[in-house]
């Protein structure tokens, strides 16, 4: 884990501060949010570089593992995300589209530094990664719709427009950069050594602008960190006690199971926060609940990683 890596949670801390400050300048505030989704498409862009679509097939080679974590990852959690969201956060729309949004896309970067760290199969996890973000990136309007149509907050016709544009092109644009470096292996992979950075501080920056063009509902919107904290909470508590027996059951090696725990609690902020910010740019207390989601996430993730590491040790 790189310095940045783990310095993850103070740096998108960092960015939610600075932008609230910068946001107190009007000339700021009134022009930030034009800057949001050049810089996400940026982001996603470079993440998507990182990711070896080339190797989904190696997903199916174990394919109890990759059945197992794909029913949890989108069929069980969306049930769990939808259920935690009914009840706690069911009188506030924008919490409640934010909470699912989060809940309902599976990580597809650092659970591989948590699962390395834990003595998890990091090569099973990795096989697994480009076909959860494919699945994510199909199904999250999807989710969107089912769990959230009742709320007057989501309009279709913007829902379709943001997917489009802040994860196709993206996708698109890597599939053609991916083509013309096929042959290209040393030049490709220093490239994106060089580059690896960059998705944190272009997502760090789009935060930036969110909170200094929104900013000032974060400070009138205090009492909703604690309301929005407990569902996350349990979340991972269930999430992780059904990763484990569900392990046991199917009979994973120590490994493979540590490695289904992580991959199946581990969830996707940055693209989820793509999407909110140009899919409900008049609702920023949805983009507000996926920046609280790693500012708690990584910590338990911290935390859970050193349970799985005492029961390997057992």
């Amino acid at each position: 884990m790189n310095l940045i890596e783990k310095l993850y949670t103070f740096i998108i801390f960092t960015a939610v501060i600075i932008g609230i400050l910068i946001g107190q300048v009007e000339a700021i505030s009134t022009n930030a949010e034009s800057f949001i989704v050049p810089l996400l498409v940026a982001m996603l862009y470079i993440t998507f570089l990182q990711i070896p679509f080339e190797d989904i097939k190696k997903s199916f080679k174990n394919g109890k593992f990759t059945s197992t974590s794909v029913l949890i990852n989108f069929v069980w959690t969306p049930i769990l995300a939808w259920l935690l969201a009914f009840v706690f956060l069911g009188n506030t729309p924008a919490l409640y589209i934010g909470f699912i949004m989060l809940m309902v896309t599976p990580c597809t970067d650092w659970y591989l530094i948590f699962t390395g760290i834990a003595k998890g199969n990091v090569a099973l996890s990795t096989a697994i990664l480009p076909l959860n973000l494919i699945l994510q990136v199909i199904l999250l309007p999807v989710y969107l719709l089912i769990f959230g149509g009742t709320t007057g907050v989501i309009e279709l016709s913007f829902l379709v427009e943001s997917v489009l544009l802040v994860l196709f092109i993206p996708l698109a644009l890597t599939f053609i950069t991916k083509f013309f470096l096929k042959n290209k292996e040393q030049f490709r992979d220093n490239l994106l050594t060089r580059l690896s950075v960059l998705p944190i501080i272009f997502l760090s920056l789009a935060i930036v602008a969110m909170f200094a063009s929104q900013g000032q509902l974060l400070l009138e919107n205090l009492d909703l960190m604690l309301k929005i904290t407990i569902p996350i909470l349990l979340f991972f508590i269930l999430n992780f006690i059904v990763g484990q027996k569900v392990g046991q059951v199917m009979k994973f090696s120590t490994a493979d199971s540590t490695s289904l725990s992580l991959t199946t609690l581990a969830r996707n902020s940055p693209i989820a926060l793509a999407i909110a910010m140009t899919a409900f740019p008049d609702q920023p207390l949805i983009a507000l609940t996926l920046v609280i989601g790693p500012l708690l996430e990584l910590p338990i993730l911290a935390i859970i990683t050193q349970i799985l590491i005492f029961k390997t040790k057992r």
